[in-house]
């Protein structure tokens, strides 16, 4: 993922004693380094959060190295297979990077800090799951951010609509309803497939499934197709592009004058986008969670965001917890997820973003959140990913089992040990 969308004590009373100062530094701090990623936190944050680890932590200091997302891979790849002095003790990565870095025994395992003291069973799914491997956990959930719906209050008003809907069918009635008038109810592109796998997880399907270590793709069983379908149905109410993903165009020009209902995106930058082109809209927009099969529970999205690891080569393993343990506990995640507009790491710290309605219909969605199939080789199926022509065939006209017979195909091969 591009962009990823991430306690305050030692974990213990042995832990405390164990962040000692190394043998031979003369009584001095022991430096922890932390790679963070670029806009993940505020400078400010940093300066808060660096100053009051250090002040709860006397032999311990925090050299936090900012990266950039572009080419981070290979040099996540590098630290963690080097051994030197001042690499990494901590790292932050995308939530279905973590596949990619476990292998080899790389990462350290932190099942049972996430057991006993971090209330593992709260974290939103779509960090923790990422995270594991064969139930161990080595990334821990840091912050997410996932798609809602944006819409225009005026031009609900205008057509009668007096609450956001909540489930599939009203989501289509009131799309209806929105087209009217030369205006466009909704606008979804034509390959925006993590809307379509948020939709293939509520009908029970699957992108991918494992038997036996060997990974096939399932997008055309009877699940993922009803998913493609309710896509489709809702896709046609618009006039989004057939052959363009959600990038394309710019989220800016969407919700502009004559588009009455809907896009799906994270309200962190769009909204901010959508205002800068059409300032008139500063005070009209809204936002609701994607509606689910029925009302008691608002549908599966794909979930963004950041976990931490730490990897095995760390020279103080304690003192690199110690960091994670700061980072993703109550107190300063939900002063990131303030700061910065995102969900934080548990279901159990929704109410500390209830204040932001967009950021709480995030929340809404994320509890009920997913990720990509856990292999480091779903990274080949993005790359020249076959969901993309597939969802364009089918909204075309196309039969939609055969499209979806060849996508799934593409994605087995892709998926093969040695051959992806």
């Amino acid at each position: 993922m591009r962009r990823r969308l991430l306690a305050l004590v030692c974990a213990s009373a042995s832990l405390v004693s164990a962040c000692g100062v190394l043998p031979g530094n003369g009584g001095g701090r022991h430096t922890v380094t932390v790679w963070l990623m670029k806009n993940s936190a505020s400078q400010d944050f940093l300066d808060r959060f660096t100053e009051d680890f250090e002040r709860s932590h006397d032999d311990l200091r925090l050299d936090i190295r900012i990266q950039e997302w572009t080419g981070i891979g290979p040099k996540v790849q590098a630290a963690l297979s080097g051994k030197a002095a001042d690499g990494p003790d901590v790292i932050e990565v995308g939530n279905t990077q973590v596949a990619q870095y476990v292998q080899d025994g790389r990462l350290t395992n932190l099942t049972l800090e996430s057991m006993r003291d971090w209330h593992m069973q709260d974290w939103l799914p779509g960090l923790a799951e990422p995270g594991q491997d064969n139930s161990a956990q080595y990334g821990i959930p840091w912050y997410a951010a996932n798609r809602v719906v944006i819409y225009r209050k005026d031009l609900f008003e205008k057509a009668g609509i007096t609450t956001p809907p909540r489930t599939r069918d009203e989501w289509l009635a009131a799309t209806e309803k929105l087209n009217s008038g030369g205006n466009q109810g909704i606008y979804l592109a034509g390959q925006d497939w993590y809307t379509l796998s948020g939709f293939i997880w509520d009908e029970g399907g699957e992108l991918a499934k494992q038997s036996g270590g060997v990974w096939t793709g399932t997008l055309d069983t009877p699940a993922a197709l009803r998913g493609m379908d309710f896509y489709r149905r809702l896709q046609a109410l618009g006039d989004g592009p057939v052959g363009a993903d959600e990038e394309h165009p710019p989220a800016g020009g969407r919700v502009r004058r004559r588009e009455g209902g809907a896009d799906r995106g994270a309200p962190r930058g769009w909204p901010q986008a959508i205002i800068q082109k059409n300032p008139a809209l500063k005070d009209q927009l809204g936002f609701f969670p994607v509606p689910g099969k029925t009302a008691e529970r608002p549908g599966s999205v794909f979930t963004g965001g950041s976990d931490l690891i730490v990897p095995r080569n760390t020279d103080d393993r304690d003192a690199a917890v110690a960091v994670v343990a700061a980072l993703t506990g109550a107190k300063w995640d939900t002063e990131l997820a303030r700061t910065m507009n995102y969900v934080p790491n548990k279901t159990t710290l929704a109410s500390a973003v209830a204040d932001e309605e967009g950021v709480a219909a995030m929340a809404a969605g994320a509890a009920h959140g997913r990720a990509t199939p856990s292999t480091p080789l779903w990274a080949a199926v993005e790359a020249d990913n076959p969901i993309k022509p597939y969802m364009t065939k089918v909204l075309s006209g196309g039969d939609a089992q055969k499209a979806a017979r060849g996508a799934s195909q593409r994605i087995t091969e892709e998926l093969a040990p040695g051959l992806g």
